[in-house]
């Protein structure tokens, strides 16, 4: 979808009901909003617009696949994305002091004189929420041929090396209740 205006619903000529709005984006739709840190991502996000007497019921249904940078070797992953999300959109006299005092970011206030609700920014937010916060294979994968072995045996190597510190660390502190020991029964 291009332009900015193929995100705004004219809401007011709905009939209250369900509405279903349907929006695929890609990497371009992305760019103009901001550099994430993914490519080659095809979101497709099914809307469901529940129009009631002064306020909607927004559900977003987000799917899809992108191309992100594996969290634990740095090779490239393709990633498959799902998630829902629900905005209810309230109409009402003053919607700026409104916004500004609502503590639930699921809320949002609009005028009672608009007529148009742009999605846009919510579709760009929900997309990058639907993304796991740790972008890896799982542990069945790993080691597959989409990871870099160089960089998992450099990982394992300092996990070893990390174990032997801690362990030393351990018995360090247990010596001076050896020699707390002794010292007692010399006397």
């Amino acid at each position: 979808m291009a332009g900015k205006r193929a995100f705004e619903i004219a809401f007011v000529g709905l009939k209250p009901g369900i509405h279903e709005f349907d929006y695929e984006v890609d990497d371009k739709f992305f760019a103009e909003r901001g550099n994430p840190d993914f490519s080659h991502c095809q979101a497709n996000i099914k809307l469901l617009l529940d129009k009631k007497s002064g306020f909607m019921l927004l559900k977003f249904e987000i799917g899809g696949k992108a191309d992100i940078t594996c969290d634990r070797c740095g090779n490239p992953l393709k990633m498959d994305i799902w998630d829902e999300f629900n905005m209810l959109v309230k109409l009402v006299e003053n919607p700026d002091e409104m916004n500004e005092q609502e503590e639930d970011p699921d809320v949002f206030y609009i005028s009672r004189n608009e007529s148009h609700i742009d999605v846009g920014n919510w579709i760009y937010e929900f997309v990058l929420l639907s993304f796991p916060l740790q972008k890896m294979c799982s542990e069945e994968e790993m080691g597959g041929p989409q990871c870099n072995i160089e960089v998992l045996e450099k990982l394992k190597a300092m996990e070893v090396k990390q174990m032997e510190t801690n362990a030393n660390q351990l018995w360090k502190g247990l010596d001076q209740f050896k020699k707390t020991k002794k010292e007692r029964s010399k006397k």
